[in-house]
């Protein structure tokens, strides 16, 4: 009972919140005109999002690490080359033992940027170079939002839907995504204090527009069929297969960190940002690239994967925080 109540302790209420917009999704899926309705606040909720995203990307934050220039390089080359090779290379085993719709969900995964703020939380936990963490993380969702769509067009192909990537889900990611990031940062001059001052409301809003996001996914998944078509074997394929990917991912970081003598400050940062995959960006990319009926299982293992690694990112923050020769 005591193993119970920890592990509850240790979940993060957001991802509880998402189960259970999943479940709800499940059982009181939009249907008729409350599709349309959704789906147009779902687009302003993807704006929004992108924007405050776009404002709360401090000029500053970026100036004072952008001069890492061998630590982002080797960040993007684990969120885009290592995680790729190894998420194909999964892709192709799972191919044996679940469906199409959720190895192509698995090989999505490993093609989205890393996250920002879990990834900046977590190398302040572990006492690791922030500014530089900002730097990178921040990059890598910047070149995420134009290379991902470019490698899903590349590798990833679902049943039922035209290979490469429609000229129509480039142009919905660059006006949903792109435009308001950029609009949003370069209005940080005009609103960054407001921004500042409120950062813990608008966390709100951010969290609020994934869920809004999550439901309308899933409740066009769950008309097409999504829980006919997945089974309990499915979702523990994906939970093996996540942490297989994030194990593999994490542990070739760590050995390229210590093998170049990284310092310490540096080895956590490419540690966190190098082997965490964002939700926020994977959740409205896969709604631009795939059919509606698809969406709610391509981002399945995402989810699982999102829980996982902040699970053992949390942990692994503890352990450096702990070993941390200045508090010694």
């Amino acid at each position: 009972m005591r193993l119970v109540l920890r592990l509850l302790k240790g979940l993060d209420p957001f991802l509880v919140l998402l189960t259970l917009v999943v479940v709800i999704a499940s059982l009181l899926p939009a249907r008729g005109q409350a599709v349309a309705w959704f789906e147009g606040a779902t687009d302003v909720a993807i704006v929004l999002l992108f924007f405050l995203h776009g404002a709360k990307l401090s000029r500053e934050a970026i100036l004072a690490g952008i001069g890492n220039w061998r630590l982002h390089l080797l960040v993007l080359a684990s969120s885009f080359l290592l995680f790729p090779l190894l998420g194909w290379t999964l892709a192709q085993s799972a191919t044996a033992v679940t469906t199409p719709e959720i190895v192509s969900g698995l090989l999505f995964l490993s093609l989205l940027p890393s996250t920002v703020q879990s990834s900046i939380a977590f190398t302040a936990m572990a006492r690791g170079n922030v500014p530089a963490a900002v730097c990178s993380a921040s990059l890598s969702n910047i070149v995420g939002i134009v290379l991902t769509p470019v490698l899903v067009g590349l590798l990833i192909h679902v049943p039922g839907q035209a290979p490469g990537i429609s000229t129509d889900a480039i142009l919905s990611i660059m006006l949903q995504l792109l435009l308001p990031f950029v609009a949003g940062h370069l209005s940080r001059p005009l609103i960054g204090d407001f921004v500042a001052r409120h950062r813990a409301i608008l966390s709100y809003v951010d969290r609020s527009s994934i869920l809004l996001v999550v439901y309308t996914a899933f409740s066009a998944a769950v008309v097409g069929g999504i829980w006919q078509r997945t089974e309990a074997a499915d979702l523990l394929a994906i939970l093996l297969l996540s942490a297989v990917l994030l194990a593999l991912v994490m542990g070739a970081n760590l050995f390229l960190a210590r093998r170049i003598g990284l310092p310490r400050g540096d080895e956590i940062v490419l540690l966190f940002c190098g082997s965490k995959k964002s939700l926020v960006s994977g959740v409205p990319m896969a709604g631009a690239i795939f059919a509606p009926a698809q969406v709610g299982i391509i981002i399945l293992p995402l989810m699982i994967f999102h829980q996982l690694q902040l699970f053992v990112c949390a942990v692994a923050a503890g352990r450096y925080a702990r070993s941390d020769p200045a508090t010694r």
